[in-house]
């Protein structure tokens, strides 16, 4: 399997840490591919119309995406306990936690757009100012709902410290620790897995 990825993407790094919980990283060969919202990179385009990572081409030539969808197709391929719970509240907690990491994510990279690509003069700071309240009302969920994201990996926590370590790789001056202890302290003992450690987003 081929699986398209930024380094510094957290919605690849998901799969990536998903590939490696489960014991298929040695399967997957991870392609470094240059996305761009505002230019098209066409070997993705062959296999993602979206052209965004990750994108995972399986050994028939097929493909799959988004992260969600890939992430619970590489559980479904292992024997192992699985990151998505099979059923009842455990799965639905997971599933919320995950959809909830991809919002906070949606709203960072959002806005990192606005700042980055978009002519300083014609940034929208009000827009900006409602898509970092997003995340930072997300943030306090995690931190109410800590508890959540205690014991065994599942699709949940691995979104969460996925988020937590973008949140810090772009927006270091945004420090959200200072108000959410447990979730610092969580995520400081998740952040240690191998898992999460291997795949460190870099610039």
């Amino acid at each position: 399997m081929k699986l398209y990825i930024s380094p510094q993407s957290p919605f690849a790094r998901k799969a990536r840490v998903v590939a490696r919980e489960t014991g298929l990283a040695a399967r997957i060969e991870e392609v470094v591919a240059a996305v761009s919202p505002v230019k098209a990179n066409a070997e993705v385009s062959r296999a993602n119309p979206l052209m965004k990572v990750p994108t995972l081409v399986l050994d028939d030539g097929s493909s799959l995406f988004d992260s969600p969808v890939i992430c619970e197709y590489l559980d479904s391929l292992h024997a192992g306990r699985k990151l998505f719970p099979p059923a009842g509240e455990s799965r639905w907690t997971a599933l919320k936690l995950q959809a909830l990491g991809d919002g906070i994510l949606d709203a960072g990279i959002l806005t990192r757009y606005e700042t980055v690509l978009r002519p300083k003069e014609l940034q929208w700071a009000d827009w900006m100012k409602g898509q970092r309240e997003k995340w930072h009302a997300g943030l306090d969920f995690l931190e109410r709902n800590v508890a959540t994201l205690a014991g065994e990996p599942t699709i949940g926590s691995i979104t969460a410290g996925c988020v937590l370590g973008w949140l810090d790789f772009r927006y270091g001056d945004d420090d959200w620790r200072p108000s959410r202890p447990a979730l610092a302290r969580w995520y400081e003992a998740f952040s240690a897995r191998e898992s999460m450690r291997a795949t460190a987003p870099v610039a």
